[in-house]
């Protein structure tokens, strides 16, 4: 340790005699910036804690209801079709079984690779909440437009182009949380904002039900028609209001104080030991470079395929709780309970995996409880049974709320890598769904045993990768603890001493603050 603070000295004194001039001027304009800011006091001082519980609360207040009321719409407008599907869209527009299963999945087709450089360019831009509330009006339009079409090719393209702004959203929204929340505040923020998908299955359906019951023929339109019309229009108004919503990075946001906007880079340089931010040679090409050469990321991404191939029925959960034999009205309204349920239980797991600095158990031991919810449907064609089956599923979820949580968690700098890789790892995982939307094939209900069998299968491979990935981490955690070098080795300059600067401390005092950063496995 000592002769490695001793070479880094070294190097700096170096570069001081090399360029004296600037070496002063930078000096001099350091101390004077210091003597304007207000010194931030100690960590874990009470004074300390109540301000950063201050600025968490004020975050808190305006960001989560803002993306949790975006993704409620992001999924209902994706799987308008699902509902559509039960009030004669298939009919109307002429298409078969099987160009159906195309139409749910040519989405993923433009929104699964358009995640990687829709979060490279998140990562560069200035104004995040410019680039997501515009995302969130065209996805809206978009959606909007889907119910004047007349035929199949109408709408495969509304689907086409409805996934490349949808893109932006969940993981745009992932990253953008992991700029402003610590480690352990950052998966029930983000299980917070997966509530709205969970959310929007119930409140979707219920207000589906409530259009296709009631605006049949009105003005001589579908009721179907009007369900993309209404709900078209209610996201475009809320992506205009989240333009001043939203905030941006911490340190241009508009709303937050100078001093809130320093306390919120601090919290996070103390929290990895180096400041979140990119340095002017970490490109966003370079951080995409970085990202694919992590074996974590590529391992994370084929666990994520399995993943949501294993939670695929999503896409047919209307549809599975039609195989119950109630009226359309009926299916609808039993359909929202398991999500308003499963919502719930994200927020507390999330709550608790925070808590606790745990992330494996948090995540795969939901898939658990879809496999047994599969084996009670593959074993009884009761009603009951196969109802408390679809709430079993339902929680599946839970665990993919925390997915992109633990990508962040394993990869947390640079800024640039972390990015590239939450869309590398949502956007190859997606494939899953696109595979799924051809594992529930109508000519297998309404048992569909293959299908369940199939999905079984996906969350058994899925679990094994996880908890390759946990070891991983439990591997590098161990490096760590033998060699106090270790977490000087994957420390960078430029960042240690962005940290130093934000928090007033030295240079040597940064680098034996980040000794103490840990994976969270």
């Amino acid at each position: 340790m000592r002769r490695q603070l001793t070479f880094l000295r070294k190097d700096m004194s170096e570069k001081e005699k090399s360029e004296p001039s600037m070496v002063e001027d930078a000096n001099a304009n350091k101390a004077s910036s210091f003597e304007q800011l207000e010194r931030i006091p100690e960590q874990g001082s009470p004074e300390r804690i109540q301000q950063e519980r201050s600025l968490v609360r004020k975050l808190d207040m305006r960001l989560l209801p803002t993306i949790f009321l975006i993704f409620i719409m992001n999924y209902i407008d994706r799987n308008g079709v699902t509902t559509a599907r039960l009030k004669g869209m298939q009919d109307d527009l002429h298409i078969s079984d099987i160009q159906y299963a195309t139409v749910i999945a040519i989405l993923f087709v433009s929104y699964c690779p358009a995640q990687i450089p829709s979060n490279m360019i998140l990562n560069k831009v200035s104004r995040p909440s410019l680039y997501i509330g515009i995302c969130t009006v065209l996805w809206g339009l978009t959606s909007l437009l889907t119910g004047i079409t007349k035929n199949f090719a109408g709408i495969i393209a509304c689907r086409v182009f409805i996934g490349l702004p949808e893109a932006a959203f969940y993981p745009g929204a992932i990253f953008l949380l992991s700029r402003w929340y610590t480690k352990k505040e950052l998966a029930f923020r983000s299980a917070f904002l997966y509530a709205g998908l969970l959310i929007s299955n119930a409140f979707g359906t219920l207000m589906a039900a409530g259009i296709l019951a009631n605006m049949e023929g009105k003005r001589g339109i579908r009721a179907w028609r009007w369900l993309f019309f209404i709900e078209g229009a209610i996201t475009i108004c809320v992506g205009l209001n989240s333009l001043w919503l939203l905030p941006d990075y911490p340190h241009n946001t508009r709303w937050m104080t100078p001093y809130e906007s320093r306390l919120a880079q601090v919290r996070l340089s103390e929290d990895a030991g180096e400041a979140d931010k990119d340095n002017e040679e970490e490109s966003q090409l370079q951080g995409l470079i970085m990202a694919i050469k992590d074996p974590k990321v590529g391992i994370f991404a084929i666990m994520t395929i399995a993943q949501l191939l294993g939670l695929s029925f999503v896409q047919f959960f209307p549809t599975l709780t039609g195989t119950l034999g109630f009226s359309t009205t009926v299916t609808l309204l039993l359909a929202a309970p398991p999500w308003i349920v499963a919502s719930v239980i994200c927020c507390l797991n999330a709550w608790h995996a925070d808590k606790t600095g745990e992330r494996f158990f948090h995540i795969a031991g939901w898939w658990w409880g879809v496999i047994l919810g599969f084996i009670i449907a593959l074993s009884t064609m009761s009603i009951a049974a196969r109802y408390i089956s679809l709430f079993f599923m339902a929680c599946g979820y839970v665990g993919f709320a925390m997915t992109l949580v633990w990508v962040s968690n394993a990869v947390p700098r640079p800024p640039a890598k972390r990015a590239a890789a939450i869309g590398i790892v949502n956007g190859c995982g997606n494939i899953g769904n696109v595979m799924g939307s051809y594992t529930w094939k109508a000519a297998w209900g309404p048992k569909y045993h293959q299908s369940m069998a199939i999905s079984l299968g996906a969350l058994v491979i899925s679990t094994l990768l996880s908890l390759v990935i946990r070891q991983m981490l439990v591997r590098d955690n161990k490096k760590l603890d033998a060699d106090e070098k270790a977490a000087m080795e994957g420390a960078n300059r430029a960042r240690v001493e962005e940290a130093a600067r934000l928090e007033g401390i030295t240079f040597e005092q940064a680098m034996e603050r980040r000794k103490g950063f840990r994976y969270l496995y």
